[in-house]
């Protein structure tokens, strides 16, 4: 398998490009796009850090595999020094006190970041669209949206504007505009990378996570991260995923099973579905067991989830007032100023999605709404369980539907939320899942048992041999 970092490390290492080089190179071609990804250039910044490196070369020293390789950072983590504005106007000049944890242990390995990238406003969309800085175009079609939340990472990474970008997924967020921009997009176990410093969207199911060109940048991106962190009570000690994780295949027999209401629904685009099952012939044909599998309505999932979502973007938004973070708008009295605060500062969608919260957790509404997605939570984490007690992975379209064009969304934002029925479950069940750019259209989703994230990587490479 190849590694776009392995390469430019090599390069770095034997003279062939200075790092100062490679960093302005990325910067100019950021600069220069049309795609609208990123909100926020790094330019001196990077480049002070590429000299760092450079010096360090220059004197003989060795340098880490991820020393001076650009990346790029969604906008929703703090960098300190930096605006990190959420793609909102609430904090559009908001300046970083500190830097989140995955981040920065992506600096103390010697990566360098180049661009804050846009995104739907605090995680809130399907299509990078609901965002004050203009929605991002995709990679292979300027008219169609480019996924989100994390659209403007993926879009940098599949124009090499970025050697990867660290996303943020939440329902699919880093799974769909990886799907949609056909690079790979990994949500790894809930609890295996630091939350600490990412903005909160919905606590329980927000997880970190690399965007990149290849499988293995995937994996040296994932392992970097990962981690118990004290200022993250959820995370866990992890151990580093092999590289033969990525260069094997899969064992003849390997079960491997599919959600048969997933497939046959009329909401799944007839030309995926096709794919979808001749994808599972030809793995078939090569010995592999086929397990059809029950589970959850679509419907169901994405309702349980949006439930619980909404809730929890309702409380942690709650703290922006601007009494402490971002703008403040002046009112009568201090009630009315946070009113107008909130009124003017919040997109349309993450006003939606507050209201909607706080209906969900308001007296006479949380027993018959809130408790019962919590009890729906229960039995869908429950019944990933038993599923991966009779297979060893589980695939899935993406998407049930092909990349929509840039507006559509935002005439119907249902239809937005429905475009996330295959990717929330997994978040619910808080599953490592992976987007590899195979099979079908928006790419094939790969999940795996909590923890197991070595068996997407090789089950991902067995794909791309076979496929």
């Amino acid at each position: 398998m190849g590694s776009v970092i392995e390469s430019l490390h090599q390069q770095l290492v034997n003279k062939e490009i200075s790092c100062e080089a490679l960093v302005k190179g990325k910067l100019d071609a950021l600069k220069a796009s049309d795609y609208n990804a990123s909100n926020y250039i790094l330019d001196d910044y990077a480049l002070d850090l590429a000299k760092k490196v450079d010096a360090k070369i220059a004197k003989g020293e060795r340098i880490g595999l991820l020393e001076g390789i650009p990346f790029g950072v969604k906008d929703v983590y703090l960098l300190q020094g930096t605006y990190s504005s959420a793609s909102s106007d609430f904090l559009r000049k908001y300046n970083s006190p500190y830097t989140a944890t995955a981040i920065q242990k992506l600096l103390d390995a010697g990566a360098i970041p180049v661009a804050k990238e846009n995104c739907d406003s605090f995680g809130h969309g399907s299509s990078s669209e609901n965002t004050v800085f203009g929605p991002v175009k995709n990679a292979l079609d300027k008219g169609k949206v480019a996924g989100g939340s994390s659209g403007g990472s993926a879009v940098n990474v599949a124009k090499d504007f970025t050697t990867f970008s660290i996303g943020g997924d939440t329902g699919g967020s880093i799974r769909q505009p990886a799907g949609y921009n056909a690079i790979y997009g990994l949500k790894p176990t809930y609890g295996k990378i630091s939350r600490f410093g990412l903005m909160a969207y919905a606590s329980s199911t927000d997880c970190v996570g690399p965007i990149a060109q290849e499988l293995d940048d995937i994996r040296i991106v994932l392992n970097t991260m990962s981690g118990k962190d004290v200022k993250d009570q959820t995370t866990f000690a992890s151990e580093a995923i092999a590289e033969e994780a990525v260069s094997t295949g899969l064992a003849k027999g390997t079960k491997i099973g599919y959600y048969k209401n997933f497939i046959e629904t009329e909401a799944l685009d007839p030309a995926m579905k096709k794919q979808f099952k001749d994808m599972l012939a030809k793995l078939e044909a090569e010995g592999m067991e086929i397990v059809p599998l029950d589970f959850f309505d679509a419907d169901i999932l994405v309702a349980t989830y949006y439930a619980l979502a909404m809730a929890e973007t309702a409380s942690n938004l709650a703290r922006l007032d601007g009494t402490n973070y971002g703008v403040r708008e002046e009112g009568e009295s201090l009630k009315e100023g946070y009113s107008v605060t909130r009124s003017e500062n919040f997109t349309a969608e993450t006003q939606r999605r507050i209201v909607g919260g706080n209906q969900v957790l308001s007296q006479g509404h949380s027993e018959e709404i809130y408790n019962k997605a919590l009890a729906l939570r229960a039995q869908i984490s429950h019944h990933f369980d038993e599923d991966f007690k009779n297979v060893d992975l589980i695939l899935s379209p993406v998407t049930p539907n092909p990349v929509p064009e840039i507006g559509n969304n935002l005439k119907d934002p249902m239809t937005m939320y429905l475009s996330d029925a295959y990717t929330v479950g997994f978040s619910l069940g808080g599953l490592p899942t992976l987007t590899a750019p195979l099979a079908l259209e928006t790419g094939v989703q790969i999940t795996a048992a909590k923890r197991q994230e070595a068996k997407l990587f090789s089950c991902a490479n067995f794909l791309k041999q076979v496929l």
